[in-house]
């Protein structure tokens, strides 16, 4: 797995698309689950994908899913939600690292790039907004983090899109 820069990524999105297509996958990466959210085929709307279980022993699992998904859905590259805090490093940043660093160990996802985009907050916010609906502790909690990572994908669309639209125009002008 390669590290790139979040505008590099869609840059790089936006030169493949021309002849090949491709999506994003958003991950909201927790202890026990990795919440999925893909992108549409023109990458401006994010959508719940799937909940995947998150263990150390089961990490070549994972890989295998995520080649799958990089197949069945010409995924091009991950946005994986970071909890960003210039204060200190949060515990769940540690997790995150952790995650990337074991996926990439597999040697199954060599080549795919990913980028990481702030999280704070957005399970929070999910969990507020869902609370009315009395969930199942099991089933609010795997809402919780699809949406969450709904919220990080669609956040980084609708920054590069719009960063994307000023180069077009300033190019233009």
């Amino acid at each position: 797995m390669l590290y790139v820069k979040p505008l590099h990524l869609f840059q790089n999105l936006v030169k493949s698309n021309a002849s090949q297509g491709g999506r994003l996958l958003g991950l909201d990466v927790g202890v026990k689950y990795v919440g999925l959210a893909i992108s549409d085929l023109d990458n401006k709307i994010a959508s719940p994908l799937s909940v995947l279980v998150r263990k150390k022993t089961n990490i070549d699992l994972v890989a295998h899913d995520f080649q799958s998904l990089i197949s069945e859905l010409s995924l091009v590259g991950f946005v994986v939600g970071y909890p960003f805090d210039r204060q200190r490093l949060a515990p769940d940043a540690t997790q995150v690292k952790l995650f990337i660093d074991d996926l990439s160990e597999t040697g199954k996802l060599d080549g795919l790039k990913f980028t990481f985009w702030d999280e704070r907050f957005t399970s929070k916010n999910v969990e507020l907004l869902i609370k009315p609906l009395s969930l199942h502790p099991v089933l609010a909690k795997t809402v919780v983090d699809k949406f969450a990572a709904v919220q990080i994908l669609q956040a980084y669309l609708d920054y590069v899109n719009k960063k994307e639209n000023r180069l077009a125009g300033a190019a233009t002008s």
